[in-house]
């Protein structure tokens, strides 16, 4: 007599779940980005059903948040902001996602999506900006500093390099302000408060390694 091949039995818990993104960033500023989209993959030979739980659902509007997925088919589930107040900036949220078989309730696997409230995304690319610029001029200072006492019996002068970023400095210093409307400089070269302090902790820097040489 033939037997029907029966699907062996997953264990609470221990389904891998494939969620893409896992991380939702949204900027107050940008209202294209108070709509954001996760997408649910699943790669397995039977169907799931999920369900997305939040830690703050009043903040949130989930299109269609519960739901299912057709075996090796994926589904998107639209994400909504509603409420992009400064006073949630900053604060990080989780979504979590529950799946299981359609014939059960226990859930077979988890996967959490953490989501931020930012002020301005330009205001972010900023600030990573001017970390990468602090961090490689770090860099190459460190370096410089590390291959140096094998010249100095040759020359104890300062790079060309550290003269031409010195002098750079002192200009960026001494343009006019963003704000200063009484300047003859044209506007594009007024600098902002954040611009000078990045120019003035480089200048720091080099007068640090100038010294030492």
């Amino acid at each position: 007599m033939h037997q029907q091949k029966r699907q062996p039995e997953l264990v609470e818990g221990n389904l891998s779940v494939f969620v893409s993104p896992t991380e939702l960033i949204f900027y107050a500023d940008d209202q294209s980005t108070h709509k954001q989209v996760l997408t649910l993959y699943n790669p397995y030979e039977f169907a799931l059903k999920f369900k997305v739980l939040c830690t703050t659902p009043n903040k949130y509007v989930v299109v269609d948040a519960a739901g299912a997925v057709k075996p090796q088919c994926c589904v998107d589930i639209v994400i909504r902001h509603r409420d992009v107040r400064s006073c949630h900036y900053g604060v990080i949220d989780k979504f979590r996602l529950q799946v299981s078989e359609q014939s059960q309730r226990k859930a077979l696997g988890r996967k959490e999506v953490v989501a931020t409230l930012l002020p301005s995304a330009k205001e972010q690319q900023k600030e990573e900006e001017e970390k990468r610029i602090k961090e490689h001029l770090t860099e190459s200072l460190f370096f410089e500093q590390s291959f140096q006492p094998e010249n100095r019996a040759v020359s104890s002068e300062p790079s060309l390099l550290t003269v031409f970023l010195g002098v750079v400095c002192i200009a960026a210093l001494m343009l006019p302000t963003m704000g200063d409307v009484e300047s003859l400089v044209p506007l594009y070269l007024h600098l902002s408060v954040n611009q000078k302090l990045v120019a003035a902790y480089i200048l720091g820097l080099i007068t640090m390694a100038i010294l030492r040489t």
